[in-house]
């Protein structure tokens, strides 16, 4: 497999001029030319959150340009990406990738965003930071992203879910030493340090798919059997149950695992962030 290079990403990149910055155009902008926005409602950013972007930016880039408006004698304020400018100077990047704009036209830079990300050839990493960047920046639903994109609600969904990996196994994707399948079989991990352990072998020794799942479920499996207690009788499972099981994934787009015994149990919905989760609950109420 190739490798290519730490930085922006190759469809990021391409969308960046050279040169001076052009009015509602892709740049680079001098992190220190950067003043926060006075009207920033959010005070408090989850520390772990703001860990794991960092980390992120420093193993395979920044993903998202953040958005600014021009100010006098070269100084811009920040319009969105707070996150994304605080992990930046974290790591002490002297400038990153943003978006100029000069209107006060909320839906005039989003059609840009948008337009830029239908044109581009884009790696489904950077294809994911672009629809984190459309919710987590202008409000918009999966439902809304994918309207905006020509894609389905579980499509969006599902890409999305890449930028829940750690930084490790986001960087093995955008060196294409492992696919987006091989990443997604990995989310069914909670251990991290695991997922990351099974990423690096499935890339060296070129396992497919199928037995990056195997590995995952046998991982999962012993857990979940080692919870029955000692002689008990296995009950068995309803064909309904799992049936339910199956649609309420597939209606959620998320994994639903229901736990079964004497017509009682518990019903486990699993999400990948908090807009996720802010997203199944809308779903349901």
């Amino acid at each position: 497999m190739t490798t290519r290079r730490s930085g922006l990403g190759r469809g990021l990149e391409s969308l960046i001029p050279q040169g001076e910055p052009v009015a509602g155009a892709f740049a680079m902008v001098a992190v220190n030319t950067i003043d926060p926005n006075p009207m920033q409602p959010r005070a408090l950013f989850d520390a772990s959150a703001l860990e794991a972007l960092t980390a992120s930016i420093r193993e395979i880039g920044m993903l998202q340009p953040i958005v600014v408006q021009p100010e006098a004698e070269g100084r811009h304020i920040l319009v969105a990406g707070e996150r994304r400018l605080r992990a930046s100077k974290e790591l002490g990047l002297k400038e990153i990738p943003a978006v100029i704009r000069t209107v006060d036209s909320e839906k005039a830079l989003v059609e840009a965003l948008v337009e830029n990300v239908q044109r581009e050839n884009l790696t489904p990493l950077e294809e994911a930071a672009a629809f984190q960047q459309l919710m987590e920046d202008f409000g918009l639903t999966h439902q809304e992203v994918g309207d905006r994109v020509g894609k389905s609600r579980s499509a969006i969904t599902n890409t999305l879910r890449l930028m829940a990996l750690p930084a490790a196994i986001q960087g093995l994707m955008e060196r294409n030493e492992l696919t987006p399948g091989h990443a997604r079989a990995l989310l069914g991990l909670d251990d991290k340090k695991y997922a990351i352990h099974i990423a690096e072998r499935a890339a060296a020794e070129g396992w497919s798919v199928r037995q990056v799942e195997d590995a995952v479920r046998d991982r999962v499996s012993p857990q979940e059997a080692g919870n029955e207690p000692a002689g008990a009788v296995t009950e068995i499972r309803p064909v309904a149950i799992s049936e339910l099981e199956v649609r309420l994934s597939e209606k959620l787009d998320t994994k639903v695992e229901i736990a079964y015994r004497n017509n009682k149990g518990v019903v486990k919905i699993k999400y990948h962030s908090l807009e996720d989760l802010e997203r199944i609950y809308r779903f349901l109420y």
